[in-house]
């Protein structure tokens, strides 16, 4: 598989002054595992006891692999992922695979602690989620052998259901006034239709979406480079935590691990899966942001673009993609006219689409709460339920991409009868 080309760092934007400077991700480790601080990890750390040894298996893995990294993706393919484990375990390499490549696989996963980072992530009230999981989102089968080991995750809502109707929207780092305004202003539409607005939590447009999907009373996900318990950039840990809190956070390295070049690159791959389609807000002839409409391409995912001034060079590479393969779009209805189904932009007629009794248990309580014949807002549910506004919040957001509530404005409502 060929390579992408390395982004170029989006230059600083002369409309509007930016924040603190971020350090440059570190650079890659020569067998740090997972990017993380030495932990003084042993082989004996690593070695998964009989219950849930799949899910264990792939915790350590994850943190000795890099992400989208094919080979290992093939042999379990090829062994099944416990095979693979048992393989590592007794140090004799399958065939066609490089010994010195083998072992430093194994010197990583002799470091790994996966016991620890599910403790971490149940700390911070996240889970780790495995392939087969009811959770897992299908549509990440797509990638093949870089499809994720597991992914880690924070925030309430089931993100299976919450990548059904899921848009992603990225762009420049360094965008101006005018992207950062259409970015969320597209972002707010698509949270008021009831999409999930799909972004990498960095500076410029990605933050503008995340922003303005939240603003909306949205649901939006955000996809790291690095570890969940680690906001990057920094000066985005309010902004992320937000996220974590109202929406979801994932990522597919292990809490602890710091961001790279390479990592940013391979994050791209799961926003481009995650979501129905992927629209580009300003970005360079080369650009990270088109390095994501790629990968949507090839996967067969819709690519949109939002045009700018002719005289902008953040534009020029959307222009590019607009005459190569994208559509053009200028706000959400466009947006969903392309990725959604016949009638989505109409007013919802039909009824739910999953059982009530399918639902999860706090979801289905919070449906119960909501009065057969007005119309309350989150606070006077989460008054009647006891809960945390946030987590209402989410479940009410869930109940509505289901067809079981109706949201007007601040207010929610019961949809049409339930079985």
């Amino acid at each position: 598989m060929t390579a992408e080309p390395e982004p170029e760092p989006e230059p600083q934007p002369e409309p509007q002054p930016q924040p603190e400077p971020e350090p440059e991700p570190q650079p890659e480790p020569e067998w740090d595992p997972g990017g993380r601080e030495a932990a003084g990890g042993t082989p004996e750390a690593a070695d998964a006891p009989p219950a849930d040894a799949e899910r264990l298996a792939r915790a350590a893995l994850g943190t000795a692999v890099e992400p989208g990294d094919e080979l290992v993706g093939a042999l379990i393919d090829t062994h099944g992922l416990l095979g693979l484990w048992d393989a590592l375990r007794g140090g004799t390499p399958p065939d066609r695979v490089p010994v010195e490549r083998w072992e430093r696989l194994r010197t990583r996963l002799a470091s790994a602690e996966p016991e620890r980072d599910l403790a971490a992530s149940a700390a911070l009230g996240g889970r780790f989620l495995c392939p087969g999981d009811r959770e897992w989102p299908g549509q990440l089968d797509d990638l093949g052998p870089a499809r994720p080991l597991g992914l880690w995750v924070r925030g309430r809502c089931s993100l299976r259901l919450a990548a059904l109707r899921s848009v992603a929207v990225v762009g420049a780092r360094a965008c101006t006034e005018y992207g950062a305004w259409a970015a969320a202003r597209l972002a707010g539409g698509l949270a008021e239709r009831g999409w999930s607005v799909v972004s990498g939590a960095a500076y410029g447009v990605d933050g503008a979406a995340h922003r303005g999907a939240l603003a909306a009373g949205g649901l939006t996900i955000g996809v790291l480079a690095c570890g969940v318990d680690r906001p990057y950039p920094r000066a985005h840990r309010a902004l992320i935590e937000r996220v974590a809190e109202e929406g979801l956070l994932l990522a597919e390295l292990p809490p602890g691990a710091h961001p790279t070049r390479s990592r940013f690159l391979q994050r791209n791959r799961l926003i481009a899966a995650l979501a129905r389609g992927t629209v580009v807000v300003e970005a360079r002839l080369r650009s990270g942001a088109l390095v994501t409409a790629r990968r949507a391409t090839a996967l067969g995912r819709h690519v949109m673009g939002v045009p700018g001034p002719v005289s902008s060079p953040l534009s020029g590479g959307v222009h590019r993609l607009l005459r190569e393969e994208g559509v053009l779009v200028t706000d959400a209805d466009e947006v969903i006219e392309l990725v959604g189904e016949m009638g989505d932009l109409a007013p919802r007629e039909e009824g739910p689409v999953l059982p009530r009794d399918l639902l999860h248990p706090r979801t289905r309580e919070v449906l119960e709460l909501l009065p057969a014949h007005a119309a309350v807002t989150s606070g006077q549910v989460s008054d009647r339920a006891g809960a945390p506004e946030p987590e209402v919040r989410a479940r009410l957001l869930e109940l509505s991409s289901l067809g079981f509530v109706l949201r007007r404005g601040g207010y929610w409502q019961l949809g049409h009868p339930s079985g």
